[in-house]
């Protein structure tokens, strides 16, 4: 049986264990890259590579950061039924 969890706890990316990296074509992009970067005080490393496609994932994961959901209310099995029936959830609408 093979373990999930080692119980290792993972580095947040953008600090100084887990930096983003970044790869570019250009000076310029560079520049604007980095500048986003220092803004927001990120740990990161970018390469320059004219020849490759440019790789900006790590930065638009830290951009675009997962909002948290809230769960919804689970109806009771006794309680009155949302349909307006009148009738218990569990003889109306959750068979």
């Amino acid at each position: 049986m093979k373990k999930i969890f080692n119980g290792q706890k993972t580095a947040k990316l953008g600090t100084e264990k887990k930096p983003a990296v970044v790869n570019v074509q250009t000076e310029e992009r560079l520049k604007e890259v980095a500048l986003i970067f220092e803004e927001k005080g990120w740990k990161y490393t970018i390469g320059l590579e004219p020849d490759k496609p440019e790789n900006i994932t790590d930065l638009e994961m830290l951009l675009n950061t997962p909002k948290s959901k809230m769960a919804e209310k689970k109806i009771g099995r006794n309680e009155p039924c949302p349909c307006g029936s009148g009738n218990k959830y569990k003889k109306c609408c959750g068979k």
